[in-house]
């Protein structure tokens, strides 16, 4: 793996909608973000969101290749790198709250990928500069009979944040709050990363998954919303704006 197990430095934090209670449904004994798996409902599924510079993700400055890929120096350029586990199936919060991470240090874009031979990633997606960060993003994860075909940023436009002079549109896609504004600048904001994550696509079994769906019908909502019990989570950004 390009990037070594002691550069997992973040805290990554996963909560569903429906409790993970029924452990023994977990069916999935593939624990590294780097191995290959076939996954169906209830199971969990590990994959990792590496945050560097956005030309550290390319092979040659041409050819982006999967994290995972040894011919990518990520681990010398000093790249992060955060491990998820979420229910399939299910929509997550994944959130990213190390207080000692600063996303525009380490080069300010992030790439979820999972699998080695079937290795999938997502293009890189700016988070943060020394001017601007973005807090909060969707991914939504593709699986065809049980393995992960694609992983993209669905991304929504500036309506969540229009007319909001706590935040700026950047290129008229993603909302942005200054950095100034974050905690570890000495602001008063928690700038911690949140990720609304979801499935389509089918099973191993071909049962198709349904929480794309489910989040497309929740657009007009702010998913972090149904989250109001997580303490020291992202929440706390938004009920200083709103």
């Amino acid at each position: 793996m390009a990037i070594p197990v002691t550069s997992i430095l973040l805290i990554a934090v996963v909560t569903t909608l429906t409790p993970y209670f029924v452990e023994s449904s977990d069916n999935n004994h593939v624990f590294s973000p780097c191995t290959d798996t076939t996954v169906q409902k209830s199971d969990g599924f590990t994959f990792g969101i590496a945050f560097a510079q956005r030309t550290s993700f390319f092979f040659n400055s041409s050819v982006q290749l999967s994290p995972c890929d040894r011919r990518l120096s990520l681990s010398s350029s000093g790249a992060q790198l955060s491990v998820f586990r979420p229910k399939v199936d299910e929509i997550s919060l994944l959130t990213v709250n190390n207080s000692n991470f600063q996303p525009d240090s380490v080069g300010g874009y992030m790439v979820a990928f999972a699998g080695r031979k079937y290795a999938a990633r997502s293009i890189p997606a700016f988070v943060a500069n020394s001017t601007y960060i973005v807090t909060s993003f969707t991914l939504v994860m593709e699986f065809q009979k049980g393995r992960l075909q694609n992983i993209y940023w669905k991304r929504d436009g500036c309506s969540s944040c229009s007319g909001n002079s706590n935040f700026v549109c950047l290129n008229n896609q993603d909302c942005a709050i200054r950095t100034t504004s974050c905690k570890y600048r000495g602001g008063s904001v928690d700038c911690s990363i949140g990720i609304q994550l979801a499935f389509s696509g089918t099973d191993k079994h071909e049962t198709v998954f349904n929480s794309w769906y489910e989040v497309k019908n929740l657009r007009q909502y702010s998913l972090f919303g149904l989250y109001k019990n997580l303490k020291d989570s992202l929440t706390s950004q938004y009920n200083s704006f709103f």
